[in-house]
This record gives structure tokens, sequence and C-alpha cells, in this order.
């Protein structure tokens, strides 16, 4: 069909179905992230009995339960702000990185160490740089609202 065809309710159309397309993306996205929440608190769950059954808790096994954290705190972010702050994505894989370099314990290749520690550092410096834009252009735009 063209738009002439249509006359003036092509624009109208249009519309309803983007308001259509739009909802089912943002329920579709709300669902999701619910169930993304549902199956971190499962995985809490399950972790917690693994630390019972086991009667041991290692720093690994805490690092593991930030990681959790971490996710349920990025999906509680984007449902509130339908945004994620780019820090909490940084936070997890400084976390994991950690996570990993802990468990592979003593008997780890030194080399393997080595690039793993510059993986966090480089993470480190690019979250102290973001929080630190984050910051400034928050005052800038605190600044030019009002007016000085």
């Amino acid at each position: 069909m063209s738009k002439q065809h249509l006359g003036n309710d092509y624009p109208e159309a249009t519309e309803k179905l983007d308001r259509s397309v739009l909802g089912f993306f943002s329920a579709a996205e709300r669902i999701l992230l619910v169930i993304i929440s549902l199956l971190t608190m499962l995985a809490v769950a399950f972790e917690l009995t693994q630390f019972y059954e086991a009667g041991r808790i290692r720093l690994a096994d805490l690092l593991l339960l930030f990681i959790y954290l971490e996710v349920i705190g990025m999906a509680y972010a984007y449902y509130a702000t339908h945004s994620v702050p780019v820090t909490l994505p940084v936070l997890i894989a400084i976390t994991g990185i950690t996570r990993l370099i802990i468990l592979q314990g003593k008997e780890a290749e030194p080399s393997k160490l080595l690039f793993e520690a510059g993986a966090v550092l480089l993470l480190a410096v690019s979250l102290a740089v973001l929080s630190w834009a984050s910051q400034r252009t928050s005052s800038i735009d605190t600044v030019d609202q009002s007016g000085h």
C-alpha cells in the first residue's frame, strides 16, 4: 500500500503501530528483568545452600555473592530508570576477574595472573574516569540550569 492510498490515516496508523510495538518491547523488557532477578535470587539460594553443606565460606564465595548483588542492582537500576549506569557492569567485571584470580590459587601461571591483574587495573582506571566524568557532567548540568 502506498502513502497516497491511505490518505491522512497514514501517520495515525503508523503512530498506533509504533505505540503497540514499543509497548511490546517495554513489557518484554520488564518481564526479562523480573526473570533475571528471580534467577539471580535462585542462584543466591543455591550458593547459600552450598555454604551450609560445605560448612565453610571462602573469599571467592563472597565475591560471587557480590556479583549476584551487582546483577540485582543493575536490574533494579534499569527497571527504575530505563538505563544502566555504565559503572555497574565495570564493577561486575572487576569482581569477576578478582574472583577468578582468587580461585586460581598459587598454581596459576604468573603471566596469566599478570594479565588478569592488568585487566583489573585497567577496569579500575576506567571506573575512576567514568565516575569523574559523570560527576563533572552533573556539575556542569547544574551550573547550566542555574544560569551561572
